[in-house]
């Protein structure tokens, strides 16, 4: 869910106005909107939906493709309004019924609520422009009599925090390996969206605005972020949250929340944990800056999942985008970097592992009792090991571990 936000950036004497955007409760189809530079100055209503490159829906086709907005449609609730899932024709964007044609998100402004006319435009006018892998699309709108509606992508596995938080047999968690993919996804996103050709503060990143494409997590890291109008306590920047004062480094210290919540499965705030626990950052980052003590709020789940040597370095990368200063926080093309070494590492750690497995159930294949040239195998007794995959091993896992 999502509304806009406009707060000026200036920093370090770099980009100086990041603009006005409005994302919302994100989805996935498969409409490519091309990519443009924010416009420098306003533009009328008529301009603003003519160059944007988005589908003109009428009113019918979503209230069809909705089925008359029915409750069990709703996906979700923000600011704007109710968002509904629906369904059409790929090719021609006619209603099509539930089950076939390409699943939408679509988002209802709510004629009794805070927002308006205006930041619906706003959202058609900046989100219609903004196109990267790992931001989910506008692709459509709707402007008839009163009736103001935005068509977005669906993405049909949930947001970040229904996987890290939801407790149940029937639920597996979300592994190590897709958490740290989706990390790197949403740190995608943040990075394009502080780039030259965005120029945007997110300001309301967390878990539920990130979104998975697939039941198996994100293909090639491809988790989603969305927006909203105002920040979230818990998520939110201390400068932010003191002054109203809103940098792009306000956004790194909201990566930093959700990345702790990724390492701990543990949601940023939770009254119902002991008084000392609560508040996640205050609990979490004495525990951050070194490998055994990280160890003690890692997310006891995966436990056996993870380097050692690669959690230290994630609570590291969380500690710095929690910095008190933002200047000492990391940018999101540095959050991306760290993020790509951290999955490189693991799946060397995870090679590492499974090679004197498959070593091992080989040598079990053989009969109970060979001779070889220069060791004697027992079928239950201790196996030769090949010392150039210890070493192999051995340094892989000392360079994990030391980082």
């Amino acid at each position: 869910m999502a509304s806009c936000f406009c707060y000026r950036l200036k920093t370090e004497g770099s980009r100086h106005d990041a603009k006005p955007i409005d994302v919302v409760f994100l989805m996935h189809l498969t409409g490519k909107v091309t990519s443009a530079t924010v416009p420098p100055s306003p533009r009328s209503q008529s301009e603003i939906l003519q160059s944007a490159n988005l589908k003109s829906f009428s009113f019918n086709v979503l209230r069809t493709a909705t089925r008359n907005f029915r409750p069990d449609s709703v996906l979700g609730e923000g600011g704007f309004g109710l968002v509904f899932k629906g369904w059409i024709d790929e090719q021609s964007l006619a209603a099509a019924k539930p089950g076939t044609g390409t699943v939408i998100a679509v988002k209802r402004l709510n004629q009794e609520g805070l927002q308006g006319h205006q930041e619906w435009l706003a959202e058609i006018n900046y989100l219609g422009q903004l196109d990267h892998p790992n931001l989910v699309q506008l692709i459509g709108y709707c402007l008839e009599d009163d009736q103001r509606l935005l068509v977005y992508e669906f993405m049909s596995r949930g947001s970040l925090e229904n996987h890290l938080f939801r407790r149940s047999s029937y639920f597996q968690p979300l592994s190590w390996n897709l958490r740290l993919k989706v990390a790197l996804g949403a740190a995608k996103g943040l990075a394009y969206l502080h780039s030259p050709d965005a120029k945007v503060i997110y300001r309301d990143f967390k878990s539920s605005n990130i979104l998975i494409d697939s039941v198996n997590g994100p293909v090639d890291g491809k988790s989603h972020v969305s927006t909203r109008v105002m920040g979230t306590y818990g998520y939110a920047a201390p400068e932010y949250m003191a002054t109203g004062h809103l940098t792009e480094r306000s956004d790194i210290y909201s990566f930093g929340v959700v990345l702790l919540e990724i390492l701990t499965g543990k949601r940023c705030i939770d009254k119902n944990r002991p008084s000392n626990e609560q508040i996640l950052v205050d609990f979490a980052k004495p525990y951050l800056t070194h490998k055994r003590t990280i160890l003690h709020i890692m997310d006891q789940r995966i436990d056996s999942q993870y380097a050692s040597g690669v959690a230290m370095r994630a609570g590291t990368l969380a500690m710095k985008c929690l910095a008190r200063e933002p200047k000492y926080r990391p940018s999101a093309d540095e959050l991306v970097k760290v993020l790509e070494q951290l999955l490189e590492l693991q799946k060397a750690s995870d090679r590492c592992r499974k090679e004197p497995v498959r070593k091992q159930n080989d040598n079990k294949k053989l009969p109970h009792r060979v001779t070889v040239p220069t060791t004697t195998i027992h079928h239950d007794d201790e196996l030769p090991v090949d010392s150039n995959l210890v070493l192999a091993c051995r340094s892989k896992r000392d360079m994990s571990d030391a980082l």
